[in-house]
């Protein structure tokens, strides 16, 4: 209906009914699957580092693993599903082509001896991680680094000397996808060869009384001593959520973090 100049209601149409709209089916559409995140465990083949590549690839993740020695001696039926490289952190060019197509990486690279090998492994070779990650445009790393122990640190100088120079590399590259766990001491069934050492035995029972010890924390110079420890699969949970969670804070998760943390799920 219409109105006329007039103001006379005019009709516009006729008594037929309109036929229903036909909907065709829709095409299908190949649309590409989102592209799966691939991590990179440097030290995969270690202690805390299998555990890592393991709660990794449950998880659903493409994992990698660089090491000096390469493939892992573990036999677990998981391990045939990383992609192993060898490589030395120490000697550029013989290791960056394992960080093609990686969108996170977590860096269990450590270890002990005199102060100059310590400053190399703990600081030198894991800036150098840091760096080639960053060229490459990797989103975020993670950094397995240690707690402070006070007294300790000035026994083992080289070793957190390198720590906290690889810790401000990575805050300085990864401002916003740099994320640095200071566990203690981390326990759990560790493989020696052929043998395997129940770390828990000592560190599971230690843990549950640290943890309710926490203001002796603050005490001056004895107070880190009594920084608890944590169980391997808790660091390994929480190193990958840090790397494959967009909504994980960058900065520095310290043994009550990692606990916490370890806690929720994602």
């Amino acid at each position: 209906m219409a109105v006329s100049n007039s103001g006379r209601y005019l009709s516009t149409d006729s008594n037929k009914v309109d036929e229903p709209f036909k909907v065709e089916e829709a095409e299908t559409v190949n649309v590409p699957l989102p592209p799966t995140e691939k991590l990179l465990v440097l030290g995969g083949n270690g202690f805390v580092g299998s555990h890592i590549c393991k709660e990794a690839l449950d998880h659903g993740l493409s994992v990698a693993s660089l090491s000096r020695s390469g493939r892992s001696s573990i036999q677990d039926s998981w391990a045939s599903n990383v992609s192993w490289h060898q490589g030395n952190l120490l000697s550029p060019g013989s290791w960056e082509d394992a960080l093609d197509g990686v969108t996170a990486v977590i860096s269990c690279v450590g270890g002990f001896g005199s102060n100059s090998y310590m400053y190399k492994i703990n600081g030198t070779a894991n800036i150098n991680a840091i760096r080639a990650a960053s060229d490459k445009g990797v989103k975020r790393f993670v950094y397995i680094s240690a707690a402070d122990f006070g007294l300790a640190n000035y026994l083992l100088q080289g070793y957190y000397e390198g720590k906290k120079a690889a810790e401000a590399e990575l805050l300085i590259k990864f401002p916003y996808g740099g994320v640095i766990l200071r566990p203690g001491f981390i326990y759990g069934t560790r493989r020696v060869g052929s043998l395997k050492l129940p770390l828990g035995v000592i560190g599971s029972p230690l843990e549950m009384v640290l943890q309710r010890t926490r203001p002796l924390n603050q005490l001056p110079l004895i107070g880190p001593l009594f920084t608890p420890p944590v169980n391997v699969t808790s660091v390994a949970k929480v190193a990958v959520r840090a790397a494959t969670d967009p909504v994980f804070p960058p900065g520095i998760v310290d043994v009550y973090g990692i606990q916490r943390y370890s806690q929720k799920k994602y």
